[in-house]
Formats: C-alpha cells, sequence, structure tokens
C-alpha cells in the first residue's frame, strides 16, 4: 500500500470499490470524515490517478452475453515484429474485455465475450485468426464463475 494513503483514503477507496454511487456525504459518514476533506480526498485520488474512472458494472449475462472465453494467442516471429499493430486491433475488437502480454510459451491472454459460442467461432474465424502474425490461438470455455471481483484488497 503506497504510504502517500492514509487509513482515511483506504477506507474511501473501499467504499467506493463497493458502490461508487454513494454521495460525499454517505462515504464521509461511514469513514469519520466531514463532506469537505472527504470530497478534497476523493478530488485528490482522482487528479492523482489513484481512482482512474467511476463506471457501472453490468452483469454480462443479464444482456445476453452468455459465453466467456479465455484465447491464449502466440505470435509467430514476424508478428513479434507487429505488436502495436496486433495490440491497436485488440483495442478495436468490443468484444476482447481483458488483454494482457505475457512471459512464457505465449504471447498474450485475452478474455472474451460474446452471446453464445456460435458467435465466439464467428469472432475467432472472422476476426482473432486473421490478424496478421497469428500462430496459435488456444480457446479455453468457462463454464461457470466462481469469483468476479474489481475490487482491489485494500
Amino acid at each position: 500500500m503506497p504510504d502517500n494513503l492514509d487509513r482515511y483514503e483506504r477506507s474511501i477507496l473501499r467504499l467506493l470499490q463497493e458502490d461508487c454511487s454513494r454521495s460525499t456525504a454517505e462515504i464521509a459518514e461511514s469513514v469519520g470524515l466531514s463532506a469537505s476533506p472527504c470530497w478534497r480526498r476523493i478530488d485528490r485520488m482522482e487528479r492523482d490517478g489513484i481512482i482512474s474512472r467511476r463506471v457501472a458494472l453490468v452483469d454480462r449475462q443479464k444482456v445476453g452475453m452468455n459465453a466467456q472465453v479465455f484465447a491464449q494467442v502466440k505470435l509467430n516471429a514476424h508478428g513479434r515484429a507487429h505488436l502495436e499493430e496486433f495490440s491497436a486491433a485488440i483495442r478495436g475488437f468490443p468484444e476482447v474485455l481483458e488483454c494482457y502480454v505475457l512471459m512464457g510459451p505465449v504471447d498474450f491472454m485475452l478474455r472474451i465475450v460474446t452471446r453464445d459460442i456460435e458467435a465466439y467461432e464467428r469472432f475467432f474465424f472472422d476476426k482473432l485468426s486473421a490478424l496478421p502474425g497469428v500462430q496459435e490461438i488456444n480457446s479455453t470455455m468457462a463454464l461457470s464463475e466462481i469469483k468476479a471481483t474489481t475490487a482491489l484488497p485494500l
């Protein structure tokens, strides 16, 4: 935990991670501050990039995104010369929720959501495998979700 965060700020962050729609007054009361100092702390953490954004988390299954796939992508030697081009293409695919560069036998790990397995198959053949330099893709379908959180353990 960075030294620049005190116990109030850690508490504020925990509360915001649970529900960022709380008012500053509610947060202030929960952490034991008045509203103005609480607001200043939140504002500083936003300016400093500690709070990068506030969003609504949507239940993917309730909006019809029933397939969740983890894909490991390996580029060929020529493809590695175009990592930025590959990365830009991946950023443009709304189906890809997360993408990580890895060390080891594969180059990227992607988390992909689609309506169903048929939609993933279309995404796989029409978009992902069509990218230049892709040598191999290993896809793993998630059957169920045991834990999913965006909250950091503060």
